[in-house]
């Protein structure tokens, strides 16, 4: 992990520790500084880092302050940030030829071979999601059933040592299939949303396509954004 990304986390372990809520002001720059005994230009990163995270906001003149208002049973929907006990149920691993559609979102031939994982995760011990994921494998070289059953871009981040970018995100509502309701615990036709998504590395190239099915019972989720509707 880089410096800077670092003093990100522990920043964000310092919120949670002493449980400050929104507005509540952290230290001034220069003893963030002093405190990890870096430039200012390492702590200026790792806060535009939480800024982005939507962790906290900067107000010239007057400091830094806490951003983040957690509701109870509410979900970062981009990242799954804030959630209590996730786990994972791996239900199948494997390298095979993509779909048409995977093999376009991931930028391989269709010939080519993929990890394709699919998983079911849990909160608390109920149903969450049913997952279905294509990974490049020239990008990420290795998966075992192990990695798959945690957190898979953590992976690939920090073992792989993969720099992910940016991703889209796409979601729509609809009716469960009798097997995503089988994996889900629900009634074939149930409701349900989907959202997909491409991940790319820095440079651009993607590097995996996801499509997670959620329970709709379970789809309590917020959005944080860096600047108003337009």
């Amino acid at each position: 992990m880089i410096k800077y990304q670092q003093i990100a986390a522990e920043i964000e372990t310092y919120i949670e520790e002493n449980a400050l809520v929104q507005g509540d002001k952290l230290p001034v720059l220069e003893a963030l500084m002093t405190h990890f005994n870096v430039s200012k230009s390492t702590v200026t990163k790792a806060l535009e880092l939480l800024e982005k995270k939507g962790a906290v906001f900067q107000v010239r003149g007057s400091g830094i302050f806490v951003r983040r208002q957690k509701r109870k049973g509410y979900m970062d929907l981009l990242s799954h940030q804030g959630s209590e006990n996730i786990t994972s149920k791996v239900i199948e691993l494997e390298v095979k030829k993509p779909t048409k559609e995977a093999a376009h979102h991931v930028n391989v031939e269709p010939d080519e071979d993929v990890y394709y994982v699919k998983r079911v995760r849990y909160r608390n011990g109920q149903a969450l999601c049913l997952e279905e994921s294509y990974f490049n494998k020239s990008i990420v070289t290795y998966l075992n059933k192990e990695i798959v059953s945690e957190s898979i871009f953590d992976y690939i981040q920090k073992g792989l040592g993969v720099k992910v970018g940016f991703s889209d995100v796409y979601l729509h509502a609809g009716k469960l299939k009798r097997e995503e309701a089988k994996h889900l615990c629900l009634e074939n036709g149930a409701p349900s949303l989907y959202v997909e998504s491409i991940f790319h590395v820095t440079n651009g190239q993607p590097f995996a396509f996801s499509t997670v099915t959620y329970h709709f019972e379970q789809s309590h989720f917020f959005v944080q954004t860096n600047s108003p509707f337009s």
